[in-house]
């Protein structure tokens, strides 16, 4: 639900600034994070994964 609100809230300002005037690479997230938020799956997750970039361990912190 994160995602798809997050799409939301970009998709918006996209509007509030005109369709015809934004440049094509502000879609790009928007389509990324409705397609995170409807399958689960983060695209930027397995970019990052894929550059070698380690995530976030949970072990025994506070």
């Amino acid at each position: 639900m994160l995602f798809l609100m997050m799409a939301a809230f970009i998709l918006l300002g996209i509007w509030l600034t005109g369709f015809g005037v934004v440049h094509w690479v502000l879609y790009l997230p928007v389509a990324a994070l409705i397609f995170a938020g409807i399958t689960g799956i983060c695209p930027g997750y397995m970019i990052f994964k894929k550059l070698g970039l380690k995530g976030q361990t949970m072990g025994d912190k506070l």
